[in-house]
């Protein structure tokens, strides 16, 4: 059953993630938020919880901690204070950087027995399931 192969194949990748970057002494969820803000784009929590697949009242505690660290910032959203804006610090920026190259190598290293006709495939699959309705 593929559902039972993806949350096996998520909590084997989350586990090698964690293991490469342990020095860093962050979370799956907190590696996950990063890897995610890597491209440097702005968003808000609600946004962020979208692209990680979390609520955003579970992803507070995630930011809260990444904040707290020194490798997050909220701020209001220029042109509309309502909004709060994350953004990456400085430390933010390199840590999340690493997060995103050891996530391109490892996915790399898993999918190089596979050609480009099974990889377009699977990730076919990856976005079928993800845009189910919910």
């Amino acid at each position: 059953m593929i559902l039972l192969e993806l949350h096996r194949a998520t909590h084997a990748t989350l586990h090698a993630l964690h293991a490469r970057l342990h020095d860093l002494g962050l979370t799956s969820a907190e590696i996950n938020a990063l890897g995610v803000l890597a491209d440097g784009r702005e968003r808000t929590a609600g946004e962020l919880a979208g692209e990680v697949g979390s609520r955003p009242t579970t992803l507070t505690s995630v930011l809260d901690r990444l904040e707290g660290r020194g490798l997050l910032a909220r701020g209001p959203r220029p042109g509309n204070r309502r909004v709060v804006a994350l953004t990456l610090t400085e430390p933010g920026r390199a840590a999340a950087a690493r997060i995103r190259k050891t996530m391109t190598d490892f996915e790399y290293e898993a999918l190089a027995a596979l050609d480009d006709t099974a990889v377009t495939a699977c990730r076919a699959v990856l976005h079928a399931l993800t845009e189910v309705p919910r």
